[in-house]
């Protein structure tokens, strides 16, 4: 392995921590925060791996978090906001083949969609203020991110997305089933 994938490996590690511990959280707002940092660090793992795709949609996903985190103040639930950020997703999507060339053979296209329609179910969980409708969209989203890393090849990410899909579990399991059997 060169240094440049070491040291991607190595911040995707971090990320992963980030990432995983976020749907253990109880308040949105902590979880929204950890996914952030989470989004920041693997925006970095993707780039030193020259996976565009990642990378530009966990820019977006930074600023995703932050417009949640002061959801009352701008207003983050309004549909002009949903309409911005999935056609920023959908755009991301477009520059992959265009401006940053990649091929558009049909295993690529299929792969490049897949964490595009991950960061939209993750979208429109933002837009409810229960963490268990973000838990609930966790279970599309992970999925996703999990073939998208396996086919990039990027270890903490595979990792990342076992455990996130652990945690999601357990935090079904601990918030909302069990919350729901009292």
């Amino acid at each position: 392995m060169q240094p440049q994938q070491i040291i991607a490996q190595i911040v995707g590690t971090v990320a992963l921590g980030f990432n995983s511990l976020s749907y253990l959280q109880k308040k949105k707002s902590t979880l929204l925060l950890f996914q952030l940092i989470g989004s920041a660090l693997f925006c970095t793992n993707y780039l030193l791996l020259g996976a565009m795709s990642g990378a530009i949609l966990n820019v977006v996903g930074i600023f995703r978090a932050i417009i949640f985190l002061w959801k009352d103040k701008l207003h983050a639930d309004n549909i002009f906001w949903t309409s911005g950020f999935i056609g920023a997703y959908l755009g991301s999507y477009a520059l992959i083949f265009t401006v940053f060339g990649k091929e558009p053979t049909v295993p690529n296209l299929i792969i490049e969609i897949l964490p595009v329609i991950a960061m939209i179910a993750i979208h429109l969980s933002f837009r409810y203020t229960s963490t268990k409708m973000v838990r609930r969209f966790g279970l599309v989203s992970s999925p996703m991110w999990l073939t998208y890393n396996i086919a990039i090849f990027s270890i903490p990410a595979i990792i990342c997305e076992i455990v996130n899909l652990s945690s999601i579990i357990i935090g079904i399991l601990k918030f909302d089933i069990k919350r729901k059997e009292k």
